[in-house]
């Protein structure tokens, strides 16, 4: 039940959800562990990610993209991605991913935001570009279900960031949220662009208590 003062605050908020972003928000960024596959040839970090995942401000048909949008598992991807890396004279050690999920860290201070929104009457989710395979390793790490009331995985619904349909579909499970009443936090500019193309307000996070910052500004 929701006591008369919650429901007044509600009503004068400018707005009613808040989604997040997983991996650079929630937990810290795995693009350094990814990257190191292919650094032993002296290839830097840069030209690692870019040869293994395509521009990651577009939506393409680049093997990662197609793998982050469920349409090729994560064999079909490994041997599209090694081909790629042989054409460019890079040579990837996948064997470098064991214990991928363990060096992850959860961004505490972000979970308890979650936490405080959704007892403060937000709606929340979360939107990530993920990989099936990967489903395990990351429901592992943080109460997905328990923070969020719903979780858009990119690999689950076939659109990815900065796709702006994967925000509709956030909006329309929250229960049709005007997305000018929601906010986005990502750490990679394309897909925040992406969410504001789709009508919602958006936060490039690079610090995450700066963000936190930002967040607390915009909801007033």
């Amino acid at each position: 039940m929701t006591d008369a003062s919650t429901g007044s605050r509600a009503s004068e908020r400018g707005f009613d959800a808040v989604l997040f972003d997983l991996h650079g928000v929630l937990t810290s960024s795995p693009w350094a562990a990814l990257a190191a596959v292919g650094t032993d040839d002296g290839s830097d970090q840069a030209a690692v990610l870019e040869l293994m995942l395509g521009d990651y401000a577009t939506d393409t048909d680049h093997p990662w993209h197609r793998l982050e949008r469920g349409e090729i598992p994560m064999a079909e991807y490994g041997m599209a991605v090694m081909k790629l890396a042989a054409d460019a004279g890079m040579t990837l050690d996948f064997s470098k991913l064991r214990g991928f999920s363990d060096r992850i860290q959860v961004n505490q201070q972000v979970v308890d935001k979650v936490r405080s929104l959704r007892s403060a009457g937000y709606r929340t989710g979360l939107v990530t570009n993920n990989v099936k395979e990967m489903a395990s390793g990351w429901r592992a790490l943080l109460p997905a279900d328990e923070l969020f009331e719903v979780v858009v995985d990119s690999s689950d619904v076939g659109v990815r960031k900065p796709n702006p349909a994967i925000f509709s579909i956030a909006l329309d499970r929250l229960g049709g949220v005007d997305p000018a009443r929601a906010i986005f936090l990502d750490d990679a500019p394309g897909n925040v662009e992406g969410a504001r193309a789709a009508g919602l307000s958006a936060i490039l996070v690079d610090d995450v208590d700066e963000a936190l910052v930002a967040l607390d500004v915009l909801l007033g």
